[in-house]
């Protein structure tokens, strides 16, 4: 089952592709923020939330599922 379940994510975007943009953006910023610990440097924000899961994706959905997360259209 999908954790946090999609109605709950529906909430804080307004349909499934800005969803999954959002989502893959974000989990690519949080990678960065882990590989660049080793580095020293902090370019990337931390995790906006405490999660059991080891999976950026998931940590992203949390994330947006939580309304830490917002974003807007440009042209």
């Amino acid at each position: 089952m999908i954790q946090p379940r999609i109605d709950k994510l529906f909430g804080n975007v307004d349909c499934r592709y800005a969803l999954v943009i959002v989502a893959a953006k974000r989990a690519r910023q949080i990678n960065n923020y882990h590989h660049q610990l080793g580095e020293g440097t902090f370019e990337e924000l931390p995790p906006l939330v405490e999660s059991r899961s080891k999976n950026y994706l998931t940590m992203a959905l949390e994330e947006i599922a939580e309304g830490k997360i917002k974003y807007s259209y440009q042209s």
